[in-house]
């Protein structure tokens, strides 16, 4: 099993920047592929990125593509999710999520909630105008 924790959401205003982590537990972070998804206040939660075991593969939502990165470091059983150019629609609980369960060859990338096993308790961010 893999129990995830996020940290690093707060208020920024629109323009900002902001870190999110997830720190995992067990000696296995690195057989999961990893991915965040967000949930605004009456939304279903939607995907916003993912990356593979190794890091050298990510996907985007577009809604993401070009503000935000994922990363990830496997020495310290961590994913990142550095978001750029932070606007008020981004504002959303952020979640991150573990899987073993995915297509190795990422042509179907898992970004969907059904292909995740494993969630954190998630990070509030907020975005201001």
């Amino acid at each position: 099993q893999v129990q995830l924790v996020e940290s690093g959401g707060g208020l920024v205003q629109a323009g900002g920047s902001l870190r999110l982590s997830c720190a995992a537990s067990g000696r296995t972070f690195s057989s999961y592929a990893m991915g965040w998804f967000r949930q605004a206040s009456g939304k279903e939660r939607e995907f916003v990125a993912c990356i593979s075991l190794t890091g050298v593969r990510t996907y985007y939502a577009d809604s993401v593509k070009g503000r935000f990165t994922i990363s990830r470091d496997n020495a310290k059983n961590t994913v990142y999710l550095q978001m750029n150019s932070l606007k008020p629609e981004d504002t959303a609980a952020y979640y991150c999520a573990a899987t073993s369960r995915y297509d190795k060859s990422w042509v179907r990338r898992p970004r969907e909630t059904k292909d995740y096993d494993y969630w954190g308790q998630g990070t509030q961010v907020t975005v201001s105008s």
